[in-house]
């Protein structure tokens, strides 16, 4: 860089005069001489110390120490192109622009309102011309130039001079610029009037603050301008169409030698005085004998000139009627209208202009991603009008964000929204946004009324709107996140909107830009800005009915949930997940309002029963389990709902269950069934059954897990319920590979398998591929255990299948590092992150128990301490008691490999004291198993024997054998014990430890190990 950040600077921009043109006749000549003009010009920035920092199109940014480096390089690198042999018929013509001032760095480039000032000089300027700023001229002369601390030296390149051409208004700029010229000998002198806003004839306004982005926007209009002589900029109020409007009308001044003409309707009320509006603006009077249409007419018929008419929303047909006459009589005009709709009339071009891109709080978390969007551009640069020294932090970046995205990225509301950072810190402005239409007032007291708040600016798009218009935007409140026409039907019609005739009333809302159209995977949806949406509640809210179109919003998607629910384990699984997920904001509103607002509980809960697979799938188990709790506990306690809330207690405790709270998912699961006996509900019963089954498997009670699975496969097959079968023929696979039956296991699983497939069950078929290849890899079939996981993978992956991802991308990796592939280490990591981003607790402490294992596997100890001490510290914070267990073990293991057999025992000691208190008997054995390795560090070789005997008998009880990946390193401890006493002594011990009860063995561990 050619200064530190803060430091003066002074740039260089250039760009080639015609270089379009150029392209188009001559496109085979133009490629070389636009590469020997780079070479030029890169050459001479090089020679005399600048730094090239920007590059578009065949333009170059430079920054310079002094600006005698910059001039010197400029006049050299003209030199170097008027003297230059270019092929015929091109002749290359570089204009260029000096400016000196002060700029902000970002990595590798400038940024600020320096560059803004040259770039706009540049663009005022001809072929062979350079342009220097009254700084840089200052600079050159040795005078002090804004900012600097100390007078330059005089550094005028040899030979030349500068030249006043005078103060010149540029485009998009507060404070005009008077503007000098370098001369030499070599280089051309007399050149035509400079392009400014002061040489050719515009009324445009000058702007009192900086344009902020908007380059796609400009060049889009540009285009449409140059195909035709009407555009209408269409959009929400404050979206900045009038700004666009006379930036690109100040752009295209070059185009139209006899004016741009600005014509202000907010303030007309009187439609019939339009005409004459615009003939004011061109200073004609009426004439005797002719209407003031005729003289504009008369006026406009051989001239080339650009009216643009403002806020036209409220006088369209005025409006219309005056363009059409305009566009047939005046064959060299051209129109560019801002209005909340189109003229719509022959041969006008309509562009909608979006709100300003804005950051994703969640995403986008640095002050350098928080910088990139404009709208937080729009914020910092209008901040700074009231607190100078506000500035982007890593602390203050997320919330500028968040108020950005809050604001939809609609200018209006962000430059009101700056405006209080005169009074408030920018976390007290993100709280108050809730209140936005108290808080965004006390706009510009010289601005239209309508611009002074957010309020009055959407009261006058509403006050515009018909009848049913009005009534249709208020219940459109309702939906959250958008809505499709079907929904839109179904809620909002009737009284004052008729239903045949929604499509017409919606699409006229959509024209005046106060409903947004979105074309997606799911369809076509519809959205209110959530601007718009609150302003559009609370009118809905004086009105007095809003209670009514929510409770028909509740009642839509309750019923579109329970129509879902079947396909959910279909062939159409991907697009019904998906088109839930487009509602889900929907769905939530509903919930809200059912559960908190008007008490409609039994709807709420039939909505959440049809819910609790999308929220299983897709990873919203905290969220699905908290709006059970509320609805099951509300919900009324009479026969007539006993079915729901049997159904409801399931789904209840699948999402609890999914967060390994067994002990809680197996009472709701036993209160599901004893309602299910009663009210004879066989598939009740049966699906009551394989999930008390399941968590019995969790728990260690094998042998009860095996009845009630056998139970509901059996009552299965009799009712021909194949999916509930699938489901207990899985679970009874897990059940009995866990118990080392590893051929009956993969049997259960592919006859599972195989009705998954039957039935079209995506996610099912991955789960049952995910646990074929955990057979696979236990057997040491890892080629077809990596096939297996693969191909499932990528169902998941098309269904969006987040915790599914996450699950088979950890299995995958447990699977590589039992290989030794390095490779499984990444995909720990990978599937980590996406736990993060599920905020699925209980998976990111098993990602990051399992990072800790690897990394002791490959020797890395610090950091598997590291990983494994997080994972502890997210399952206690998650209350997940058993994850705790299990990553306390994995802990012991690592810090017993760095001879700290102390506080191995204790880690051994905590996890067996939790288990015990779960009462998960499994996980008691790993624990016994744990504690007899720190008694044989502690070189207590009988207290492990004893141990291990009672581990053992616990296994064989339970039926849950070590794996055959674990045996081996087990066996090894074993031996190495039995080795270092006497072999007699050791079995008896083991013998001892078999015989004990397991609490009396678990007491003695802890007192002993």
């Amino acid at each position: 860089m050619a200064n530190p950040d803060g430091s003066t600077v002074t740039f260089l921009f250039t760009d080639v005069e015609g270089s379009t043109r150029l392209w188009e006749q001559s496109p085979v000549q133009m490629g070389p001489a636009l590469a020997r003009h780079d070479a030029l010009l890169r050459d001479a920035i090089a020679r005399h110390r600048g730094t090239v920092f920007a590059t578009g199109g065949d333009g170059f940014g430079a920054a310079f120490a002094t600006a005698g480096d910059a001039a010197a390089a400029a006049l050299e690198a003209q030199q170097s192109v008027l003297s230059e042999p270019w092929p015929a018929p091109i002749a290359i013509k570089v204009r260029m622009a000096l400016h000196t001032g002060v700029a902000e760095v970002r990595g590798t480039d400038y940024f600020g309102p320096s560059l803004n000032r040259v770039a706009r000089l540049l663009a005022i300027g001809h072929g062979n011309q350079v342009l220097i700023s009254e700084a840089a001229a200052d600079a050159l002369q040795g005078a002090v130039p804004h900012g600097a601390s100390m007078p330059h030296r005089a550094s005028m390149p040899h030979g030349a001079s500068l030249q006043d051409r005078g103060r010149h208004r540029l485009k998009d700029l507060q404070e005009a610029e008077q503007v000098f010229q370098l001369c030499h000998a070599d280089l051309p002198r007399e050149l035509p009037p400079l392009r400014s806003l002061s040489t050719h004839p515009n009324n445009l306004p000058q702007q009192l603050t900086s344009f902020i982005g908007r380059e796609k926007e400009i060049v889009d209009v540009k285009a449409l301008m140059t195909s035709g002589r009407l555009v209408t900029l269409t959009g929400s109020g404050g979206c900045g169409k009038t700004r666009l409007a006379v930036q690109v009308a100040a752009d295209a001044l070059e185009s139209y030698p006899d004016g741009a003409w600005m014509v202000e309707l907010a303030a007309l009320a009187d439609p019939a005085l339009v005409t004459q509006t615009v003939a004011n603006e061109l200073g004609l009077k009426e004439s005797r004998g002719k209407t003031i249409e005729q003289s504009l007419v008369e006026h406009l018929s051989s001239r080339r000139a650009l009216l643009v008419l403002d806020n036209a929303e409220h006088l369209l047909a005025e409006c219309a009627q005056l363009a059409d006459t305009l566009l047939r009589r005046c064959a060299k005009v051209a129109l560019l209208v801002s209005s909340r709709e189109g003229l719509s009339i022959a041969g006008e071009a309509t562009y909608r202009v979006p709100s300003l891109p804005m950051p994703d709080p969640k995403q986008d978390k640095t002050p350098e991603q928080v910088g990139r969007f404009e709208s937080t551009r729009l914020f910092v640069e209008r901040a700074r009008l009231h607190a100078p020294g506000f500035e982007v932090t890593a602390q203050n970046a997320v919330t500028l964000a968040s108020i950005c995205s809050r604001l939809d990225g609609i200018p209006l509301a962000i430059e009101l929204a700056a405006a209080r950072m005169r009074s408030m810190s920018i976390d007290e402005l993100n709280k108050r946004l809730d209140q936005r239409f108290r808080l965004l007032s006390g706009g510009s007291r010289t601005a239209l009324p309508r611009q002074q708040t957010l309020r009055s600016l959407i009261d006058w798009s509403y006050d515009l709107l018909k009848v049913s218009e009005q009534a249709l935007l208020c219940r459109l409140a309702i939906f959250v996140g958008g809505w499709t026409l079907e929904a839109a039907e179904s809620v909002c019609s009737g009284d004052g909107v008729d239903e045949a005739a929604m499509l017409d009333v919606l699409t006229s809302l959509v024209d005046k830009s106060l409903v947004q159209i979105e074309e997606g995977d799911t369809g076509t949806r519809y959205r209110l800005l959530e601007t718009v949406r609150q302003y559009a509640r609370d009118r809905l809210l004086e009105r007095g009915d809003g209670a009514q179109w929510r409770d028909r919003h509740l009642a839509y998607f309750v019923a579109a949930a329970e129509a879902t629910e079947p396909l959910l384990t279909g062939v159409d699984q991907r697009s019904q997940l998906d088109s839930l997920e487009a509602e889900h904001d929907n769905l939530r509103a509903a919930l809200t309002w059912s559960c908190v607002e008007s008490g409609d509980t039994v709807a709420g809960a039939r909505l959440a029963a049809a819910l609790h697979w999308f929220w299983f799938v897709r990873g919203y188990l905290g969220e699905g389990r908290a709006w059970f709790v509320a609805l099951l506990a509300a919900l009324p306690v009479t026969e007539a709902h006993s079915g729901l809330r049997a159904k409801a207690l399931i789904g209840a405790g699948e999402l609890v269950r999914q967060q390994g709270e067994y002990a809680a998912a197996r009472v709701l699961f036993l209160e599901s069934l004893d309602i299910s006996k009663r009210l004879g509900d066989d598939r009740g019963v049966a699906a009551a059954q394989v999930n008390i089954g399941l968590v019995d498997y969790h728990l260690g009670d094998y042998d009860g897990a095996r009845v009630l699975l056998d139970q509901s496969t059996a009552a299965q097959r009799a009712l021909g319920d194949q999916a509930g079968l699938a489901f207990s023929l899985n679970t009874l696979g897990m059940l009995r590979a866990e118990q080392g039956a590893y051929a009956q296991t993969r049997t259960l699983y592919e006859e599972s398998l195989a009705i998954r497939r039957q039935l079209g069950d995506h996610q099912g078929i991955g789960q049952l591929l995910n646990n074929l290849a955990i057979i696979a890899s236990h057997q040491g079939d890892f080629v077809r255990a990596r096939g297996l996981y693969e191909e499932g993978l990528a169902i998941r992956r098309e269904l969006r299948d987040k915790r599914g991802i996450a699950l088979m991308l950890n299995n995958m990796a447990m699977a590589a590092a039992q290989q030794g592939d390095p490779s499984g280490y990444e995909m720990f990591e990978e599937a980590l992150v996406a736990f993060r981003e599920l905020g699925d607790q209980r998976g990111i402490a098993l990602s990051l128990t399992n990072l800790g294992s690897v990394a002791h596997e490959q020797g890395n100890n610090t950091l598997a301490c590291r990983r494994l001490e997080e994972a502890i510290t997210v399952h206690r914070t998650s209350g997940d008691r058993q994850g705790s267990a299990m990553s306390l073990i994995a802990l012991a293991h690592v810090v017993a490999d760095m001879s700290d057999p102390a506080r191995s025992r204790a880690l051994y000691a905590e996890s067996l004291a939790i288990v015990r208190a779960l009462g998960d008997r499994r996980s008691i054995a790993e624990a016994l198993e744990g504690l007899a390795r720190a008694a044989l560090s502690l070189k207590d070789a009988l207290c492990a024997a004893r141990i291990w005997g009672a581990a053992a008998r616990l296994r064989e009880e339970i039926g849950a054998p070590l794996h055959a990946g674990e045996l081996p390193r087990y066996q090894a401890v074993v031996a190495t014990a039995r080795a270092s006493c006497e072999a007699a002594a050791f079995d008896a011990a083991w013998q001892a430890g078999r015989a004990e009860p397991l609490e009396q063995a678990m007491d003695a561990a802890l007192a002993r190990g």
